[in-house]
């Protein structure tokens, strides 16, 4: 049994030196015969114009180095980051080959105008300043309904109906009356004249309040004819909003027999949301859409800004002017709004907004100072609108900024290491901060001592200075 034991012992230990030895070449034939300098970078072989290589860093961009070739936990190879490419104090210096694979894309800073756009919805109603209502100021019945369907089409003067009314009749007949007995006191005396001309003048005065139009009181002038029916017109061109008169049926002075309205010039009631309502004045150009016709643009003009507003949804109403040519909007249409806020301060500094590097507690740009070389600056945004926005301070006319690949420059050069350092910190202090991040140990010079250096949480042989 005893010897069972030591058998099986031998065999367990011979295994673990033979795989010991087999990891021990696989990291050998790994690193080949880079050596590490003396500021603790990883070195390739000196052959020609190599390139010398400082670190090796994550594919992903995340903050973690290795001075060693390496793979992530998905078996992708950790990157090489060269001396060409480190960064030259608070500044940030990438090759031109990689440059071009991040595509990189720079603009220029420059003075623009500013146009900022609100966009809000609404809904399209009857302008109330052209909606009339026909309510006879007398009693009377309806015997011939000329108009006779809500939504009908009437142009101004057209017929709407014909009614009877008893009082008119009267009033018609004192009239011709006074006006037949001006005639035949011609040769009377002039008071008699006058009182005549007075009772005449009073009958048409009558006639007119109860809204009969001039025509028909020039005809009545004119013949002497009573007329049983009085014709009702429009007074507009227009549409049939509410038809409430019915053939034959009495009504009361001041009922409301049709509402028309002219639909030649349309309300739009927009909802702005109260952090926009600053921006929103009378006078405003407004583009709007219609799912109706979405290949059509129509313009309005801000008139008015109600001064209430919606507690539940936090909006307020704006009044738009929207004119209507052949009538194609109705009204309870659904209408898209775009309201354009011109800057108050004319032309402004500006740069697209996609040159913005938002940390949460301040905003920082790429300036290009040269090839392949880019400067993080601190800026002060303002006003935001189309795809600008406007720099109050950080930048000057004519800088370069970078406004494509930003976040691909920032993995690809450890960004975020530079920036903690803004303001005086070097390269090796950089990468010693992007070490420290991730929670490994920074490559460093080593003084002949065989301390293994720490990444990944693997011992790596380190290079000896002197051997």
């Amino acid at each position: 049994m005893k010897a069972l034991l030591r058998t099986t012992g031998l065999m367990l230990l011979l295994a673990g030196v033979g795989g010991a030895g087999y990891w021990w070449g696989g990291q050998r034939a790994q690193t080949g015969n880079d050596t590490i300098g003396d500021a603790g970078t990883v070195a390739a072989p000196a052959a020609g114009n190599e390139r010398k290589v400082l670190y090796y860093r994550n594919p992903m961009g995340l903050p973690d180095i290795s001075p060693v070739p390496k793979q992530d936990a998905m078996g992708m190879d950790y990157v090489p980051v060269y001396a060409d490419e480190q960064a030259t104090g608070d500044a940030i210096k990438i090759s031109l080959d990689k440059l071009q694979k991040l595509g990189v894309r720079t603009e220029t800073a420059q003075t623009r105008r500013m146009l900022h756009t609100v966009r809000v919805v609404g809904i399209i109603e009857a302008n109330e300043q052209r909606v009339y209502t026909i309510a006879p100021k007398f009693e009377g019945w309806i015997e011939t309904l000329h108009v006779n369907s809500t939504g009908a089409a009437v142009r101004n003067g057209q017929a709407l109906l014909e009614a009877y009314s008893p009082e008119l009749v009267s009033a018609q007949q004192e009239y011709v009356i006074a006006w037949e007995g001006t005639q035949s006191l011609r040769a009377g005396s002039s008071d008699a004249q006058a009182g005549m001309q007075q009772l005449a003048q009073s009958s048409l005065e009558r006639l007119r309040n109860w809204g009969i139009s001039e025509e028909q009181l020039q005809r009545l002038r004119a013949d002497g004819q009573i007329r049983r029916q009085l014709t009702l017109r429009s007074p507009v061109n227009g549409i049939v909003l509410e038809k409430m008169a019915a053939q034959g049926m009495r009504f009361m002075p001041g009922e409301v027999l049709y509402r028309l309205a002219d639909l030649s010039s349309l309300w739009l009631i927009a909802k702005v949301f109260e952090q926009d309502l600053v921006l929103i004045q009378p006078g405003l150009q407004a583009r709007i859409t219609v799912n109706a016709f979405p290949d059509r643009e129509f313009t309005g003009t801000v008139a008015f800004v109600y001064p209430t507003l919606d507690t539940q949804t936090r909006t307020a109403q704006v009044r738009i002017e929207l004119p209507n040519p052949g009538g194609v909007l109705k009204p309870a249409m659904y209408a898209n709004v775009e309201l354009i806020v011109p800057h108050a301060g004319g032309e402004v500094l500006a740069v697209p907004d996609s040159a913005i590097l938002d940390s949460g507690t301040r905003q920082l740009a790429l300036i290009e100072r040269g090839a392949g070389l880019f400067q993080p600056r601190q800026v002060k945004p303002g006003m935001r609108a189309d795809g600008y926005v406007e720099i109050l301070d950080g930048l000057a006319n004519g800088d370069k900024v970078v406004v494509s690949a930003n976040f691909l420059i920032d993995a690809e050069s450890n960004l975020k290491a530079a920036l903690g350092g803004f303001g005086g910190a070097t390269a090796s202090g950089s990468r010693d901060a992007a070490a420290a991040h991730s929670g490994h140990d920074a490559p460093a010079a080593h003084d002949g001592h065989d301390t293994p250096a720490t990444t990944g949480g693997q011992d790596v042989p380190a290079a000896h200075a002197g051997h």
